[in-house]
């Protein structure tokens, strides 16, 4: 999942800082999510597959399709 979401956010050319703020926080505290370091808590899951507009699946990994639909 951690390798994922820092996909997801490289594919769109943003940095930790600019997902960060979105989700209302600092970007040390989203750096851990994508390290590993802390658990992605289940809000914050939802905000990305929204914001990356694919599923929580493919976040976590269940799937390889990140397309929402598939």
């Amino acid at each position: 999942m951690y390798k994922r979401i820092r996909e997801l956010r490289e594919d769109k050319h943003l940095n930790q800082t600019q997902v960060a703020k979105m989700l209302g926080m600092s970007q040390t505290g989203y750096s851990k999510y994508e390290t590993g370091e802390n658990d992605v808590p289940t809000t914050i899951l939802i905000k990305l597959a929204h914001f990356y507009d694919t599923s929580t699946d493919y976040i976590l990994g269940l799937t390889d399709f990140p397309d929402k639909y598939e």
